[in-house]
């Protein structure tokens, strides 16, 4: 199952156990089963420290094997195989099973083993979701801190009746007790917020008692990332706060222009973003979204959505932006049951049926050629007269059979039953007649949106709703800069906006040492 080169590889990696675990295997005759057991062979196969049971549990899923320890204090599970981007979750949990601790946050670790429960837990995941194993591994991690946890990783396309049956459309989609529990990346933090109900208002009291800082960053994706470590280096304060750190980077599944790096994926670029942000004195707000800038006598203050209240002398602005959506009758409603925006997490979930792609770009024309090997059809709809992908993939997509192109195509409508998407109704922008498209699935690609809002009515943005820059990056209210896919700054680019960022921050304290506000004592130091 696994090459020798993987198998060298988990070898040097369970030389961390430090305790015993044992791998519980309940199987069946399927081609999943049979290398499901495959795989347990070769896991077992790299260290005395684990030992392969096999069951005859008719209360669990076939196949799908548990991680446990002897005392029987970790309730954690894999349903389907664990491979793909799924295959460091299972990594990972034989660790953290086998005693080897997390680089979680103390205070969040400590949080985790509070918890009352008990919550039983249900992710499903697919094996091409760049999304899931940020979920998978919180709740891993929760199971194996809280004898109170359980939790179940499921491969959707191991389990096609369930999946149908409980009518799971988007991975990850989490469920706890059997009901709804949220859907989408979530991780270790988020979770605990959900389920702990003070947590909030304790979060954002702590904030509220923070110091002013010399930089405040408002996001955590590259342009912000970048702004915090070179406004750090300065050594001045510098705080960042975010809604999730890494943003819409954590959502991208191969970068290959990333220079000097050939080939990267989005959630392993966004962790070594915040490890190098968090290598220097910044401080780091997470699950934080902004609501208001105000600006005083001698700064800013950046009022939160969680009541609290943070202040700046100066601040860089790097919100990035987010999928546009078409805004039809139809389309909130079947999100997440139909409606999807991620082709690579929830392709998989359509394999056999018909889909459609809402446009005609390089994201859109790119979606209906991944889509194309996995469903039985795909229709992609564009609402200009031609497509506007490279020529490169025009050409590969009309080389597809199971693929249709209609162009000047305004969709006006998702249709459903009430529980799931049935198809889509769109005008022809030539004649004007509307036609319906009977489908299962709608991947809607059709550009960004900045996460700008918040700050209308407080600087310049443009018709776009933009924030605008100059060439240092400034805005148009003195002392507040801005940087990333949430300016105006052309070609929307990780590698530009990281430039961006830090060109914002060298933006930011030279406002400060020429202010004639009071300095702050670190600034003083460095001017």
């Amino acid at each position: 199952m696994l090459d020798a080169n993987l198998k060298t590889q988990l070898k040097a990696y369970l030389e961390r156990l430090t305790q015993p675990i044992e791998l519980v295997a309940t199987l069946d005759d399927s081609d999943t089963g049979r290398q499901m057991r495959e795989l347990l062979d070769d896991i077992a196969a790299q260290s005395d420290l684990i030992t392969l049971r096999h069951a005859d549990d008719a209360q669990v899923r076939r196949p799908s094997f548990a991680i446990a320890r002897a005392d029987g204090s970790v309730h954690l599970r894999f349903a389907g195989l664990p491979l793909g981007h799924e295959f460091t979750s299972l990594v990972l949990a034989l660790l953290q099973v086998g005693g080897h601790p997390s680089r979680e946050a103390p205070e969040l670790l400590e949080q985790a083993r509070a918890l009352a429960g008990p919550y039983r837990f249900e992710t499903f995941f697919s094996q091409s979701c760049q999304s899931c194993p940020d979920v998978v591994q919180a709740l891993n991690l929760l199971a194996v801190l809280n004898p109170n946890v359980e939790h179940v990783a499921i491969d959707g396309a191991a389990f096609p009746a369930e999946v149908e049956q409980r009518g799971i459309m988007a991975v990850p989609a989490i469920l706890l007790n059997g009901a709804e529990f949220g859907s989408g990346r979530m991780g270790l933090a988020e979770i605990l917020a959900k389920l702990d109900s003070g947590a909030a208002a304790r979060a954002a009291a702590a904030i509220d008692a923070k110091d002013e800082f010399d930089v405040l960053v408002v996001g955590g994706g590259p342009a912000g990332a970048a702004a915090a470590i070179y406004a750090a280096r300065k050594g001045i304060r510098t705080g960042v706060v975010a809604e999730r750190f890494g943003g819409q980077v954590l959502d991208t599944l191969s970068i290959e222009n990333f220079i000097s790096v050939p080939h990267t994926e989005g959630p392993r670029l966004a962790a070594a973003l915040e490890q190098h942000v968090r290598e220097y004195e910044v401080d780091v707000m997470n699950l934080q979204r902004a609501q208001a800038l105000v600006p005083g006598a001698t700064g800013f203050t950046l009022q939160l959505e969680s009541g609290a209240a943070l202040r700046a002398r100066t601040v860089v602005l790097a919100t990035g932006a987010r999928w546009r959506q078409m805004n039809v009758p139809g389309e909130n409603e079947y999100r997440n049951k139909g409606v999807a925006y991620c082709p690579h997490c929830d392709g998989p979930l359509f394999k056999g049926k018909r889909v459609a792609v809402i446009g005609g770009g390089n994201s859109g024309v790119e979606a209906a050629i991944d889509l194309a090997g996995i469903v039985e059809h795909v229709t992609l709809l564009e609402f200009d007269p031609r497509l506007r992908a490279d020529e490169v993939l025009q050409r590969k997509l009309r080389s597809l059979p199971n693929v249709r192109v209609i162009v000047s195509a305004q969709t006006t409508e998702v249709a459903g039953d009430g529980q799931r998407v049935t198809g889509l109704v769109y005008r022809d922008r030539d004649s004007g007649d509307s036609h319906r498209l009977d489908l299962d699935g709608i991947f809607v690609q059709i550009g960004l949106l900045p996460n700008t809002e918040w700050l209308k009515g407080t600087l310049a943005l443009s018709a776009r709703g933009e924030i605008e820059v100059d060439a240092r990056g400034q805005t148009s209210l003195a002392g507040v800069f801005a940087a990333g896919d949430c300016t105006t700054v052309p070609y929307k680019q990780i590698v530009i906006a990281m430039g961006e960022g830090s060109k914002a921050a060298l933006g930011a304290f030279d406002h400060l040492i020429r202010s004639s506000a009071p300095a702050s004592e670190a600034s003083r130091k460095v001017a």
